[in-house]
């Protein structure tokens, strides 16, 4: 094992693309790191968004509706193993904050042990199951033949996906989200121009936007995996020390397994929400569903904010600076806060026009400026919800944001449409404010628990 002992003062060289985050202006590294965050999020959007141009363009509105009814499945098991690779970034931060490079070491190893054993069991499941998927969603039987076929290949490459994000996970957890940014942006310009080539050139329909993914998401994959085992720096992937060691494995479970439950839940929890807006007929569902794409825009910025809290804690809990970790944590609940005051102020100004970039339908826009002038506002209480896990998270501690977030989010938000639609007044109003309900409780919640647990015994 003697080639642990690489000497540490290596990491402070201008070569190194790792970010020490424990020490230096506290603000100006949550912003640096936040960027290419924030940056390959939007990429992440276009991503979908061209697939969707390209079917509904070129191929079939059956395909498109394919593609629209598999988001749902893509993207449960897609937020499942993000969660599991903020448990590897967390546990890998805490290492590098503490200088602990064997415990590091192992980290990485595991973590990469890890994603190959869940990669072949989800491509096994997946691809096995996608049929009775598609009908647990009902979906239409027109719809079925192209869903299957996108779905089945989909499966297939998955694991590409899952090796480009626990990747991007370990770089994240050493404070590299440059490099991440920028196999994203390439692998996102291949994906555009072969769905292009496949779909027109070649006429292979779905499975060519399929094919077009999974071959983006495998140069990804390479690209990651590449850079792990060639680089000379602190997490260097080596394969022959490749495997399972049993207590790393557990701490990054303990970190991400709750935090995958908890996105999972949530995002599947949305599709009941859903269903109470389609009692109001289809302006109000189109209305609802402009005010959903908007919303995942504004949610960028606090996302981006709340992972770099991850990295940011978890390397300063590593290192045994409390105190700057919560500084850093308010650092970044404030800069989120800022930022989505100021878009959330401009959408409620230009609520109907910023609703008419995706229909002309008068009645549509009337609801979609209806649900982002009632919610949008409160989105700002939702930053200190997402920061403030993202830092519980980096402590270690994701199962209470777990617990908290599934309380409001699903159960409390539940109750609340259950009650509010069936004992006072079914209205859109009524119903819009499922959300901001959920946001509230989770605020008050979260800031006691964080107070409670953290900042009260330092008094």
């Amino acid at each position: 094992m003697e080639r642990h002992a690489i000497h540490l003062h290596h990491h402070h060289h201008g070569s190194s693309t790792a970010r020490d985050m424990t020490s230096g202006p506290i603000l100006a590294q949550l912003v640096l790191f936040a960027i290419p965050l924030l940056l390959g999020n939007v990429f992440q959007l276009l991503y979908s968004m061209v697939d969707t141009l390209v079917v509904g363009n070129f191929v079939s509105t059956q395909a498109l509706a394919a593609v629209g009814s598999t988001t749902m499945i893509v993207n449960t098991i897609v937020f499942f193993f993000n969660g599991l690779s903020i448990g590897a970034t967390v546990i890998i931060g805490q290492n590098y904050g503490a200088k602990d490079e064997d415990t590091l070491h192992i980290a990485v190893e595991t973590t990469m042990a890890m994603t190959f054993i869940v990669s072949v069991i989800f491509t096994a499941i997946g691809v096995a199951f996608v049929g009775p998927m598609l009908r647990f969603m009902s979906t239409p039987e027109d719809v079925i033949p192209d869903a299957t076929v996108y779905l089945r290949i989909y499966f297939a490459g998955i694991s590409g996906l899952m090796i480009y994000n626990m990747g991007s996970g370990i770089l994240r957890a050493v404070g590299d989200s440059k490099r991440p940014l920028y196999f994203l942006i390439f692998t996102s310009i291949v994906n555009t121009v072969l769905d292009l080539f496949f779909v027109i050139v070649l006429h292979a329909g779905i499975a060519g936007v399929a094919y077009a993914t999974i071959f983006a998401q495998f140069i990804s994959a390479f690209l990651v995996m590449l850079l792990l085992t060639r680089t000379d720096d602190i997490y260097k992937l080596t394969w022959r020390d490749l495997r399972l060691n049993m207590p790393i494995f557990r701490k990054i479970m303990s970190v991400g397994l709750p935090t995958a439950i908890q996105s999972t839940i949530t995002g599947f929890s949305n599709v009941f929400v859903q269903s109470y807006v389609n009692v109001f007929g289809s302006a109000c569902m189109a209305g609802w569903s402009c005010y959903n794409k908007l919303d995942q825009f504004i949610y960028l910025p606090m996302q981006s904010l709340a992972n770099s809290a991850t990295t940011f804690v978890s390397q300063n809990i590593g290192a045994k600076q409390e105190e700057r970790a919560n500084r850093g944590t308010s650092g970044a609940i404030f800069m989120a806060m800022g930022i989505t005051a100021v878009i959330a102020a401009a959408l409620v100004i230009f609520a109907a026009p910023a609703t008419r970039i995706f229909t002309k339908d008068e009645a549509v826009v009337a609801y979609g400026s209806l649900f982002i002038r009632m919610n949008t506002l409160f989105l700002i209480m939702n930053c200190v919800n997402h920061v403030l896990a993202g830092a519980l998270r980096g402590r270690g501690d994701s199962k209470a944001p777990m617990f908290i977030m599934l309380g409001c989010f699903v159960v409390l938000r539940q109750i609340y449409l259950f009650v509010a639609t069936h004992f006072f007044a079914n209205t859109e109003i009524i119903v819009g404010l499922g959300y901001p309900v959920g946001w509230t409780s989770c605020f008050i919640v979260e800031v006691s628990y964080f107070w409670w647990k953290y900042i009260r015994k330092r008094k």
